[in-house]
């Protein structure tokens, strides 16, 4: 049986962070076994160009008991551009040595690799990157996550949970 996760932060307005975690057995993320969050009272500020030095420690905190993960999701871009500028994904995949998938809801220009995906009855696509697999085959992982939304249940499950606003 496998392991496939899928993370987000938030940023309060008071300060600090709460980073969100969910755990499925397959790669659609049709059952969740496992929710998790971490609070860091305190962050880095946003910097453009490092938005992952930012979003690493509390991702640490609460990927640090996850243990072994066949596959993670971020909300975000993996590489930049096709030069491979590293985004928050590459940071995530280096540092834990698993195959990411990046799900971006808006177009970052540098990212002509990024392979478009509708989901759903959108019409906005979500742009897939990846590390560790070929996007091809991430946007395709992608097309079959659950739920009937652009985005996937899973991503907009650590959205909530990140933010509060779901009981664990």
């Amino acid at each position: 049986m496998g392991r496939y996760a899928a993370v987000d932060v938030h940023y309060p307005a008071i300060g600090g962070a709460t980073a969100a975690l969910v755990i499925a057995a397959d790669p659609t993320f049709t059952t969740v076994t496992t929710e998790r969050t971490a609070t860091l009272t305190e962050v880095a500020a946003y910097r453009p160009g490092a938005f992952y030095a930012r979003e690493l420690p509390p991702l640490r905190a609460v990927l640090g008991e996850a243990g072994r993960l066949d596959l993670l999701l971020v909300d975000g871009y993996v590489h930049l551009d096709p030069s491979g500028r590293p985004g928050l994904g590459a940071h995530v995949h280096a540092e834990f040595g698993v195959p990411v998938i990046g799900v971006a809801k808006t177009a970052f220009r540098a990212a002509t690799h990024a392979v478009e995906l509708r989901r759903g009855q959108a019409t906005r696509p979500l742009y897939i990157t990846a590390a560790g697999m070929p996007a091809e085959h991430a946007a395709a992982l992608v097309r079959e996550m659950a739920g009937p939304y652009r985005l996937p249940s899973a991503l907009r499950l650590v959205d909530a949970l990140s933010r509060g606003l779901r009981d664990r």
